[in-house]
């Protein structure tokens, strides 16, 4: 078996520079996010959502992005989970796509807030309706005596809403907003002499520069 210390790969398939990127980060990012798509990547909207919680701990676990506007980016998860008491202690976050079919990674950062009951409501009601009472069942990031107490609420929570056409949307559940100030793109090259570009916002103008690698 290899040791961790001999897992190398040489990045050679694509290059970045100050002239062939876009000057806004979020048509950068969609460009990107469609040639990932484009390339066959396994769920290209799945990325890292790290936060800290009052007393400074840190915690990141897999996301999967819902959208993208002028705005930020949007994605959705349970209110009580870990991320979410976090959120509501510190509402920062940092995002991190990874994308190694194309040796590229972004990183994203800045302030988290909730979206509107609204937008929470027409996402969770676009889900599979198994999904939706998915969200009744688990009280997520919080300790269960089995995999059977799971499976016994999904049976109770099926029975409920066996005749509701519409699954109401819980009122711990929802969207969040990452509106970011940083964005950087990171393109893998030749002797880990990679290709770093940072946006950062600065009085609603975005401004580059180059990081060394």
């Amino acid at each position: 078996m290899s040791k961790f210390a001999d897992l190398r790969q040489e990045y050679k398939k694509h290059q970045l520079s100050e002239e062939n990127i876009l000057t806004d980060p979020l048509e950068q990012f969609r460009v990107w996010f469609h040639e990932a798509l484009d390339a066959g990547v396994m769920e290209p909207n799945a990325f890292t959502l790290a936060t800290v919680s009052k007393d400074g701990t840190p915690s990141a676990r897999v996301l999967l992005l819902k959208g993208v506007d002028e705005n930020g980016f949007v994605f959705y998860s349970n209110y009580n989970s870990e991320k979410g008491r976090d959120l509501a202690e510190k509402p920062v976050g940092s995002m991190v796509f990874l994308w190694l079919e194309l040796e590229r990674q972004v990183r994203i950062s800045g302030p988290v807030t909730k979206v509107t009951r609204e937008e929470s409501e027409i996402y969770f009601h676009s889900r599979p309706r198994e999904s939706q009472i998915g969200a009744w069942v688990s009280s997520q990031s919080q300790i269960i005596t089995s995999r059977e107490e799971l499976e016994k609420n999904l049976i109770v929570q099926q029975e409920k809403f066996k005749d509701s056409e519409v699954i109401p949307l819980p009122e711990y559940w929802g969207g969040y907003r990452l509106q970011p100030l940083q964005i950087e793109f990171w393109q893998g090259r030749p002797n880990r002499l990679h290709d770093r570009l940072l946006f950062s916002a600065i009085k609603n103008i975005w401004k580059i520069e180059r990081l060394a690698p």
